[in-house]
């Protein structure tokens, strides 16, 4: 396996285009994106738990339903949340895939992202469609722009691999910085692969990654109304399609985490007014579960963050995020480290603190990724969470969001 350039258009047979159709009133940025396959591909998706869920969602539910989709479309500026036209608005913007592509209606994925409970018109999405349509080519970049809200940089991954001698592709793009804090899916999330895959393969493939991947990333610990990750298989590499968990099946799985992986920790680092992207690792605990519980309890610790973006080795928040956690846990054998590409620095050994120098602790966690390791010294469970830090910022930005 290996890391390539192209985003969600690094597989054959698809191409994408962003622009700016007049959704958001900065013309500088685009908020109109769309994604197309050369041919139908199976299709697999997971959706925010929040009981308030986007019109889109809703709409990309049953477009999806027969387990493939053709082309993804995306706004950013406007929510679709909480409008009495939001279905309309939704299933439009799928019309309008249709007669500017000659894809089907129902063979397209819909999203939006911005601000919830804004009024919203088809007629800024109906007038970009002709460029939107007519721009299509190798442009995961601009499709990446154009997804986004308060990020402040693109977030596109993709990795070449193998299956049964033959070399297949996987992209995605990405957006999220803040009201992050996901059960199920995260952000919006799309990916595209070029190995043939079955529906029912890809979306259990899909269901599983994210239980390791987007549920271990949180910025704010908000979850969105709007969350989605999609991914489309057109099966154009041409391998023997992979209808069973086998060795093929495992090899598209490790492909799939690298590239979610590597889009959750742009999401972590780009968080709303952040300065340092946090990965805690945990290890030696009962069973994975409790690694995980432990992992998410620490980056979520709004204490934790502070000190992260102060760079203070405060390790008790730490403890104190552990202990609160609701995991079983002997604290009495907990084991905590910073550490960056500055070094790293031991300040707890079974529950308690040790010397340290503050100095060294000061040049760790002064560099922009800090990763806190917690040994629990109980099992061989491990797992792994990325966050932020919380910066004077994020309430600025969250402030005046609508304005």
């Amino acid at each position: 396996m290996k890391e390539i350039t192209g985003g969600v258009c690094a597989a054959k047979g698809f191409k994408a285009n962003g622009v700016h159709c007049g959704i958001r009133k900065n013309h500088a940025k685009r908020d109109l994106a769309l994604i197309v396959s050369e041919k139908k591909a199976s299709a697999a998706c997971v959706y925010t738990t929040n009981l308030v869920k986007s019109a889109p969602i809703k709409v990309t539910k049953e477009n999806v339903a027969d387990g493939y989709a053709e082309a993804i479309i995306c706004n950013s500026g406007n929510a679709n949340t909480c409008n009495a036209n939001g279905i309309e608005i939704a299933k439009g913007m799928c019309a309008l895939v249709e007669e500017y592509t000659g894809i089907a209606a129902g063979d397209v994925i819909v999203g939006s992202t911005g601000v919830i409970g804004q009024p919203m018109s088809l007629e800024p999405m109906a007038s970009g469609m002709p460029e939107l349509s007519g721009g299509l080519g190798i442009h995961s970049d601009l499709a990446a722009d154009a997804i986004m809200t308060t990020d402040t940089v693109r977030k596109e991954a993709a990795v070449s691999f193998e299956i049964g001698g033959v070399e297949c592709r996987i992209g995605g793009i990405a957006k999220g910085s803040g009201m992050i804090h996901p059960n199920m899916a995260t952000m919006l999330v799309f990916v595209t692969t070029d190995c043939a895959i079955s529906p029912l393969m890809l979306q259990k493939a899909l269901s599983e990654d994210v239980k390791t991947s987007f549920n271990m990333v949180s910025v704010d610990g908000d979850t969105s109304t709007n969350d989605m990750v999609s991914v489309m298989a057109n099966g154009l590499a041409g391998n023997r399609e992979i209808d069973a968990e086998n060795e093929d099946y495992r090899l598209f799985c490790q492909a799939l985490h690298t590239v979610t992986v590597k889009l959750c920790r742009m999401i972590a680092k780009d968080g709303e007014g952040a300065t340092r992207l946090i990965t805690c690792n945990v290890t030696g605990a009962a069973d994975e579960d409790t690694a995980k519980t432990v992992a998410k309890s620490v980056i979520c610790s709004s204490l934790v963050k502070a000190a992260i973006f102060g760079a203070d080795a405060n390790w008790g928040r730490v403890l104190c995020a552990i202990g609160y956690s609701g995991a079983d846990v002997d604290v009495d054998k907990v084991d905590v480290s910073f550490a960056s590409s500055e070094g790293r620095v031991h300040v707890c050994r079974d529950g308690a603190g040790i010397d340290f120098s503050e100095e060294l602790a000061k040049k760790v966690l002064l560099a922009d990724e800090i990763d806190i390791d917690v040994e629990l010294n109980s099992g061989s469970g491990s797992a792994v969470a990325w966050g932020c830090d919380l910066t004077y910022d994020y309430v600025k930005i969250n402030g005046d969001y609508r304005t």
